[in-house]
């Protein structure tokens, strides 16, 4: 099998297998309805891409695999099984993606992204050279995936339509459990059930490295899992096998030690680590990474220089302009507890700003079922201003988000639908000491490139 048909290719996951396939060797073809920066940049690397759809492409393929948006009624889909053609999903893809690898997979409702892209840098400094996909492009290395001459093969997780289910780790993480994607995990037994079936995925005499502050894991722990895994944890807790101890934010930086805990030996200082990002959460994404390094037999404290210069991904709290007083950043949270972690980060860095959250509900089933949640993790701004929602794989079911609007306190929260008028609104009123954080998985890129143009040209700069 040497010819490859991707439908969705220009999304973050599946352009991500693009590249890998495209890097070893693949024939690779691909169809999406939008031209996303990752579609463009798959046709750059050499894949042949269309927009809209053409059966004829993926007639022309040994295999058809499909995104988990794409629906049995897409004319691809149906050109090829009627060919004769298989056609199957990212899951039942990534055991020929990762063949010959050894897999580390990082799960988890909130940080996979962050942590996975950490992993893979400290992986790099220390010369492991791993193969990789990931949901956003590293900063540090300028892409979201690669395939390397290293033995280990790094992927982010994705647990929405089971998708990890499909992989066999040999170090499996887990960062944190929370319900989430509501159209299909019904109800939060359905969603830790699907994390107890990924770790116990994990291969014979593997390990999995757990997140012991996260009441969603600790839940996990108690489930049935397989005796032959060993069980690891991270954390701030005591009792953490990995514990993050003496944390503190200081010259714009997250400063702390990490130590190995064994019962019947003496703790272990792995290293005192810098990490220039803010927030707890991303100090625990840190340990996380670490601890993988020390599981694998790698020495975590060289990893201090790498880490200490990691910035980031792209769209994981972002910041995209600093400029005469006014900060944008753009992140991808939308479940409120991303959400509520961001806004602290940015009160955390910018502490004596005025802190503006511009929020695109991603998904009716979402937004309507966690519209409490929502609505308090919000609050943490000054002002609020909500867009339409971002339907992504969903039909509009009639709900609108100023039913959140409305419950938060008065005159902090405004639901603008039309994103020309939600970004005059907020030009105009912009005072020179801002921070503003958009929080969306969908158009929030845009709206905020928009307010950056506007921003620049008010203060007569040019655009980069």
């Amino acid at each position: 099998m040497k010819r490859v048909h991707l439908i969705g290719i220009g999304g973050t996951g599946m352009s991500a297998i693009a590249v890998v396939l495209l890097e070893k060797g693949y024939q690779v073809s691909g169809s999406d309805l939008n031209a996303s920066p990752y579609f463009k940049l798959v046709s750059k690397r050499g894949a042949r891409v269309i927009l809209g759809h053409d059966p004829q492409l993926a007639l022309q393929a040994d295999l058809v695999v499909r995104s988990s948006a794409v629906r049995d009624d897409d004319p691809e889909v149906q050109a090829a099984r009627a060919a004769n053609i298989p056609v199957i999903k990212r899951e039942n893809f990534l055991s020929e993606l990762t063949w010959g690898k050894e897999t580390l997979a990082v799960a988890g409702s909130h940080g996979k992204t962050t942590t996975t892209a950490m992993l893979i840098v400290l992986l790099d400094a220390l010369a492991y050279a791993p193969s990789f996909i990931l949901g956003a492009e590293i900063k540090e290395l300028g892409t979201n995936a690669r395939w390397d001459v290293g033995r280990h093969f790094v992927v982010e997780a994705d647990e929405y339509d089971r998708m990890f289910l499909g992989l066999s780790p040999r170090i499996s993480v887990v960062t944190n459990i929370e319900h989430d994607h509501p159209d299909c995990f019904p109800t939060p037994r359905d969603y830790l059930d699907a994390f107890v079936s990924f770790v116990n995925r994990t291969i014979p005499n593997g390990k999995s490295i757990l997140c012991g502050d996260d009441p969603g894991v600790n839940n996990l722990l108690k489930t049935s899992l397989r005796p032959d895994i060993q069980l690891l944890t991270y954390g701030f807790a005591e009792g953490c096998d990995y514990r993050i101890e003496d944390y503190a934010w200081k010259d714009s930086a997250s400063h702390f030690s990490l130590r190995r805990y064994k019962s019947h030996q003496s703790p272990q200082k792995l290293g005192d680590f810098i990490l220039r990002l803010p927030g707890k959460h991303n100090v625990s994404n840190a340990a996380a990474a670490l601890a993988v390094v020390d599981a694998l037999g790698g020495s975590a404290a060289d990893s201090a220089a790498a880490l200490a210069e990691y910035t980031g991904t792209e769209r994981r709290f972002d910041i995209v302009l600093e400029s005469s007083g006014e900060v944008l950043i753009n992140d991808y949270g939308h479940h409120p507890t991303q959400v509520r972690a961001t806004l602290s980060a940015a009160r955390e860095l910018y502490p004596t700003k005025k802190l503006w959250a511009v929020w695109e509900p991603h998904t009716f089933s979402r937004t309507e079922s966690l519209r409490k949640e929502f609505a308090q993790a919000l609050e943490l701004a000054d002002a609020v201003l909500i867009t339409k929602i971002y339907a992504a794989r969903e039909t509009d079911d009639g709900f609108s988000p100023q039913t959140i609007a409305d419950t938060m306190q008065t005159g902090k929260a405004c639901y603008i639908s039309d994103y020309a008028q939600l970004v005059e609104t907020l030009s105009r009123q912009l005072s020179g000491n801002d921070v503003v954080v958009f929080l969306s998985a969908g158009k929030g890129p845009q709206i905020c490139a928009c307010l950056r143009e506007n921003i620049l040209k008010q203060n007569g700069e040019a655009s980069a």
